[in-house]
This record gives C-alpha cells, structure tokens and sequence, in this order.
C-alpha cells in the first residue's frame, strides 16, 4: 500500500504472546499489500487494472473491497470517486488503507492483545483504553503548522481517520472539476468504522466548502468530525470527542462528552505516517494524526 503502519499494544501479555500478536496483525498487513497495492505488479489491484482478471477471478476480499468503494461513491455523490484516474479501472486506494488498519486492529484482539493503537499513515484505531480510566489522546496535525495539534480527540473504541494536504500536496480530485480540491487542508473523521472514516475523509476534502453537507448524514449517526480550511479556519461537529486548539491561541475549549457512535455500515452485499510514540509533554502516550468502537466491520477482515 506505500506506507507504513505503527502498532502500540498496552495489553500486558507474555513477550511469546505479545510478539505472536504483532506477527499475526503484521501478516494481514502484508496480506493487504500483497492484494492491493498500487505499487507492485503482481497484486490484485494492479492484475485488474491490466484486465488480466475479473472481479470475480479474485478473492473475497477483493471483491468485498471494490464493491465497497464504489458504494461509497454512491453514497458521497461521487465525492469519494475509486475511478479518479480516469482510465475506466477503479483504484480503492482511498478506503483500502482505513479497512487494512482495521483488519490488523481484529487480528490483535484475537489474539488476545485487545488493548492497542494501529496507525496506517494518519488512519488510527484503538480499542480498550490507554491506561486504566485514561482514554487515549490522539493529537490531530495542524496543517497550517508543523509541530503543532490543531485538536487532540480523547477516546477507547473509535476510529480516527485523517485526509489533507501538507504531507503529498493537493493530491485529492474533485471529480466534479477534474482538479485538486484546495479549500480545505484538513478533514478529520470520528467514528465506529475506520473503512467509512477513510473514504469519507477523503470525499470531504474533495466537497471543500460542501463538506459540513456531506458529512451530515454521519453526524446523524453519532459521528464526529473536524475540518481545517486553507486559511487556518475550523469547523467542528458538537459531537467532537475531545479537545480543539484554537489555531493561534492557547485557549482550548473543553473537551466534548460523545455517545458511541452508531455503524453506519455499507451493505454487506457491496462491500506520509507519524508512529505512535509516548510523549513527556502529554499525561499519555498520543498518536499524531497527519494531515496527509468495538463493531463489526463493514467489509470482511480477514478472520
């Protein structure tokens, strides 16, 4: 898939257990590679986009993986669009990052190492809690500043995806146009299920000033999200699930209680990194998202 992915397990286990854990979440990373990476030539991906093969000559997550892309292109208008290069093939790379992270996170649990944080390059999902009665703290990147947190989102059990532009640039298309979508830098999503938070993240940085439309359907639900616009403005649903730093100032507002969020699931039938590091700084450990709860997913992982 092109990056790298961090693994903080705060399950305390036997070293044996611990590193049969880490193997195993580590083979399903391989795994994904293997089938959907862009990068090399004999996956999955790269096999279709050839028309070598079928969909239906591949693997059940495969399949799983592309009909849950273009459902997500319905659902956000074609705001998340998999077909973005233009060349009649679709590309899942803008959901196939979120859904691998959380097919690692499952591998853990099962594992017995159900305490952890898996970062996929901004795409984080944790589960238990950082230390007894202590959530974790996952400090979201300002765009506008390096070395700076624009949010840190407090929580056990969630997704946390990120989509923007300070590390690759102006990489997200807006399909209505056919050019890089420019009038957000930041769009940080919050909820059940790291597959949907991925794709969404990505659509709302390509709806620009429509995100705040597009993302009411997950607000609805429970969900949280937080967007950072060129200029440094942000904008922030009221269930945001912890703390936003007002670019500029010191002054922070408090943090949020929030719900669990509700799945809101694709239908079964469709189907660059910062690691996660202890800081001084902070009481816990914090992940830092980049700009660049305990459901069942909404595509198979590998079980």
């Amino acid at each position: 898939m092109g990056t790298v992915v961090s693994i903080d397990v705060r399950t305390p286990l036997p070293p044996d257990r611990l590193d049969a854990a880490i193997a195993a979440a580590v083979a399903v990373l391989h795994r994904a590679d293997a089938d959907f990476s862009t990068f090399r030539a004999d996956s999955w991906v790269s096999r279709l986009r050839r028309g070598e093969c079928g969909l239906a000559d591949c693997p059940p997550q495969v399949q799983a993986i592309y009909r849950a892309a273009e459902a997500c292109r319905v659902r956000t208008g074609g705001l998340f669009d998999p077909g973005w290069r233009r060349d009649g093939t679709l590309d899942p790379t803008g959901l196939v990052k979120g859904w691998a992270a959380d097919a690692a996170s499952w591998a853990l649990t099962r594992a017995g190492a159900t305490i952890h944080c898996v970062n996929a390059a901004g795409d984080l999902r944790v589960r238990g809690q950082a230390a007894p009665g202590v959530p974790w703290r996952l400090g979201i990147a300002d765009p506008a500043r390096p070395g700076h947190l624009v949010a840190v989102v407090e929580s056990s059990d969630l997704a946390v995806a990120t989509s923007g532009t300070s590390e690759q640039g102006e990489h997200v298309i807006d399909p209505r146009t056919g050019t890089p979508a420019h009038h957000l830098a930041s769009v940080t999503i919050v909820g059940p299920d790291l597959t949907l938070a991925d794709a969404f993240a990505t659509a709302a940085l390509a709806a620009g000033r429509r995100a705040p439309e597009l993302l009411a359907e997950l607000g609805s639900a429970g969900w949280a999200w937080l967007t950072v616009d060129r200029a440094g403005g942000v904008d922030v649903s009221a269930t945001f699930p912890g703390t936003v730093i007002a670019p500029g100032a010191a002054s922070t507002r408090p943090p949020v209680p929030v719900a669990t969020p509700a799945p809101v699931s694709l239908p079964r039938s469709a189907l660059t990194s910062t690691p996660v590091a202890a800081s001084a700084s902070l009481p816990v450990s914090v992940a830092v998202i980049s700009a660049g709860g305990s459901v069942t997913p909404s595509v198979p992982a590998w079980r």
